[in-house]
C-alpha cells in the first residue's frame, strides 16, 4: 500500500448502522455542505448591542415607503419594533385606570405595594406604566421620576392589590426611606400592558390551563392567549403592521405614529365585524385581503362571540382590513374547513395560500366574487408539526411533521431524510410548536430548530441542502430567525440565558468568543477491506483556512480505531492542523479507522473546509 486518498460521501447519515454508512459522515456539528464538501458554518455577533425582555419567537422584517428598514420582535413578554440601534415597544395597552390607584413604601424597602381599586386584572410578571403622579412622589427617595416608569409586576395579592420593585431611570433599585409616606395622590394613571404569555406549552384546555377562577369549576377552558405558548404572527398590510399573539386578539401598527402603540383592530375607527380572537393573521400577496385563521365566529346577532373556532378562516374586504361584513358590494366573508381538529398555520405559496391543520394541508386561492376564495384539501394525514415549522422558499413550500419532512411545489412530496429518525426519535412532543422552519438562501439551506427529548428549550437543530439534497445536524440555541432580505444577513434571536438579537454569517466566532464544539466525524471505514491489520504511519491533510490559521489556530485531526467490528472505537491520535502543516506522522494500527475533525475551542477566527485527506498505509498482517 502507499499513500490512499479518501474522499466522503457528502451528508450526514443516521439511518444506517456507523459501520455500514462507509465513507459517509455520521455526526456533524456547526458544520454545512458546500459543493459536497464540509465547512464550517459562519458566525455571528449582536445587530443591536441592547437586550429585549422575555424570549422572542417571532421576527419580520419590511420597509416603508419613505426607504426605512423595520423589524418586527415578538417575545413572550412584549413586542419590539426595532428602529436603528433601539427596540421601541409597542405592545398594545390592555387596560387603563384613572383616579383608582396609591402607591404605599416602607423604610428601608424597595418594595412597592399598589393599589388599584379599579381592578388591575393582572398577572405575575405583567408590565404597567404609571403616570399622573404627584410631583413629589411619595415624599422621599420614591420620586415622581421613580414611579413614572414602565414597571413588571413582582407578586398579586388580590384582584385590586400588586407589588413592584422601585428603580431609578437607569433601572438601579431605590430604597425607600422614612419620608416615604405620600401615596401619591389621586390622578395617578396605570396603562397595563397585554397579559404575558406562556413560555411553555400547556397540553390541552382543560383544568389547570387557564388563569385561577377562570371559568365555571370543572369546566374546560377556552383557546386564549393566556392558556397558549406565546407565539406572534405579524403580516403588513400596506407599510403598517398587522401582529397576533396566538388565540389572542388582532392589532394593528400604524408605521406613521412612530410612537404610539399597536392597538386592537376591532377598536379603529370604521372597524365592522372585525374577528377578535385569532390563531394567525396574514395578507393575501395579490389580492390583499386580511386573512384571520382561527377567528371566532359571528352571533345569531351578528356579534363576534370572543370564543376561537380552530376551523374557521375569515377574510376582510379588499383592500380594507377594516370590514369583515360579507355584503353584496364587498369580498370580506369566511369559511370552515372540517379534515382535523385545530388549523396549525398557514404561508403564502405562489398563486395560493397553504392552511395546514393537525392532519391535512388546505389550498385556498382567490376566485373573485362571489365567493372570494376557494379552497381545497391537497392531502389529508399529513398536517403540520406546529406554526412557524413551514417555510416558503426555493420554488416551493417545506414543512415537518410527525412523521417526518416534506416540500410542495404543486403536489406534496416527501423528503428522504438519511437523519429523519435521530430527528424524531429524541424530539420532545410536548413542546411541537417550539419548532420553527428557517433558511439561509445564500447556501441553498432550509432547516428546524427544536426541542430535543430532554429539553424543554430549543437546543438542536437540521439542515437540508436543497441544492445538493444532503442533511447536516447539530446543536445550537436559537427562538426566532429571518434570513437575509432588506437586512443583509440572517438575522436571530437566543439563547436561553440572554436576549440578544444576533446577525448571522459573520466571521468565524461566537459574538467575539471562539465557537467551540465545532466538528464534523466520518462513519468507520476498512482498511484494506478490514482482511489485514495496517499500519497508518502519516496523515497529509487537506484544509483550507479562512481568517486567523496563520497565527497558530487550527483544527484538530481526531483518529479513531478497532480491529475487529465488534469492538469499541478508540482515540489513538489528535493532531493539530495550521494552514502552514503538511503532513502528520502518527502511529495507528487497526483494521478499521474513523476520524473526526474538530475547532480548536480556543481559537479565534478561523474559519475552515476540508477537502480530500490523504492516508500513508502499509500492511502490517492479520494479527
Amino acid at each position: 500500500m502507499a499513500i490512499v486518498k479518501y474522499e466522503f460521501k457528502p451528508g450526514v447519515n443516521k439511518e444506517n448502522t456507523n459501520y455500514s454508512n462507509e465513507f459517509g459522515w455520521f455526526d456533524s456539528n456547526l458544520v454545512r455542505f458546500k459543493k459536497g464538501l464540509p465547512e464550517k458554518i459562519g458566525g455571528w455577533a449582536k445587530y443591536i448591542t441592547v437586550s429585549f425582555l422575555g424570549k422572542c419567537r417571532a421576527l419580520h422584517q419590511w420597509v416603508t415607503l419613505n426607504g426605512t428598514t423595520l423589524l418586527g420582535l415578538g417575545t413572550t413578554f412584549k413586542y419590539y419594533i426595532s428602529r436603528g440601534d433601539a427596540f421601541v415597544d409597542i405592545t398594545p395597552i390592555r387596560k387603563t385606570n384613572s383616579g383608582t390607584v396609591s402607591f404605599a413604601a416602607s423604610n428601608g424597602s424597595s418594595t412597592i405595594t399598589v393599589t388599584d381599586s379599579g381592578n388591575h386584572d393582572a398577572q405575575v410578571n405583567d408590565f404597567v406604566t404609571f403616570s399622573g403622579v404627584d410631583s413629589d412622589g411619595l415624599g422621599g427617595n420614591i420620586t415622581r421620576d421613580v414611579l413614572q416608569q414602565n414597571y413588571q409586576i413582582v407578586s398579586i395579592t388580590s384582584s385590586t392589590v400588586f407589588t413592584i420593585t422601585a428603580k431609578d431611570t437607569s433601572g438601579n433599585t431605590v430604597t425607600a426611606n422614612s419620608s416615604d409616606s405620600n401615596s401619591a395622590g389621586g390622578s395617578v394613571v396605570a396603562a397595563y400592558e397585554l397579559n404575558v404569555g406562556l413560555d411553555n406549552t400547556v397540553i390541552g384546555t382543560g383544568w389547570s390551563t387557564g388563569a385561577w377562577n377562570d371559568g365555571a369549576w370543572g369546566s374546560s377552558s377556552p383557546l386564549s392567549a393566556n392558556n397558549q405558548l406565546r407565539l406572534w404572527t405579524h403580516d403588513n398590510f400596506g407599510e403598517d403592521l398587522v401582529i397576533n399573539p396566538r388565540a389572542g386578539s388582532i392589532y394593528y401598527y400604524d408605521e406613521s405614529n412612530t410612537d404610539q402603540r399597536a392597538v386592537e383592530l376591532s377598536s379603529k375607527a370604521g372597524a365592522n365585524k372585525v374577528p377578535t380572537r385569532a390563531l394567525q393573521v396574514l395578507t393575501s400577496e395579490k389580492d390583499r385581503h386580511l386573512i384571520v385563521l382561527g377567528a371566532d365566529p359571528l352571533d345569531a346577532n351578528g356579534a363576534r362571540t370572543g370564543q376561537i373556532d380552530p376551523m374557521l378562516i375569515a377574510f376582510s374586504d379588499q383592500e380594507n382590513a377594516l370590514e369583515f361584513e360579507a355584503l353584496s358590494t364587498n369580498t370580506a366573508g369566511s369559511l370552515r374547513i372540517s379534515a382535523g381538529a385545530i388549523i396549525v398555520g398557514g404561508i403564502r405559496a405562489r398563486e395560493e395560500t397553504l392552511i395546514f391543520t393537525d392532519n391535512a394541508m388546505f389550498s385556498m386561492q382567490f376566485i373573485g366574487p362571489p365567493f372570494t376564495f376557494g379552497i381545497n384539501m391537497i392531502n389529508e394525514g399529513i398536517g403540520c408539526i406546529g406554526p412557524k415549522a413551514m417555510i416558503n422558499v426555493a420554488g416551493g413550500v417545506y414543512w415537518m411533521d410527525y412523521t417526518g419532512f416534506y416540500f410542495y411545489n404543486g403536489t406534496v412530496q416527501p423528503i428522504p431524510c438519511s437523519v429523519q429518525s435521530y430527528v424524531l426519535d429524541d424530539f420532545n412532543s410536548a413542546e411541537p410548536y417550539k419548532t420553527f422552519a428557517f433558511s439561509t438562501q445564500e447556501f441553498n439551506e432550509v432547516g428546524w430548530f427544536y426541542c430535543s427529548a430532554n429539553s424543554a428549550e430549543i437546543d438542536r437543530y437540521v439542515v437540508f441542502n436543497y441544492q445538493e439534497q444532503v442533511w447536516s445536524v447539530g446543536q445550537l440555541e436559537r427562538h426566532a430567525w429571518h434570513d437575509a432580505g432588506v437586512i443583509e444577513k440572517p438575522l436571530a434571536t437566543g439563547t436561553n440565558t440572554n436576549n440578544y438579537l444576533y446577525e448571522h454569517e459573520v466571521g468565524n466566532d461566537d459574538d467575539g468568543s471562539a465557537m467551540s464544539n465545532v466538528f464534523i466525524e466520518s462513519s468507520d471505514f476498512d482498511i484494506a477491506d478490514g482482511e489485514e491489520f495496517s499500519f497508518l504511519r502519516r496523515i497529509i491533510p487537506d484544509i483550507k483556512f479562512n481568517g486567523s490559521a496563520g497565527a497558530g489556530q487550527g483544527v484538530k485531526y481526531v483518529l479513531k480505531n478497532r480491529d475487529f467490528n465488534a469492538s469499541s472505537l478508540t482515540t489513538s491520535e489528535t493532531k493539530s492542523v495550521l494552514d502552514s502543516t503538511t503532513k502528520l506522522d502518527v502511529r495507528v494500527r487497526a483494521r478499521q479507522l474513523a476520524f473526526r475533525i474538530e475547532g480548536d475551542d480556543s481559537a479565534t477566527g478561523v474559519g475552515w473546509r476540508l477537502g480530500a485527506t490523504r492516508f500513508d498505509l502499509n500492511k502490517s498482517g492479520r494479527r
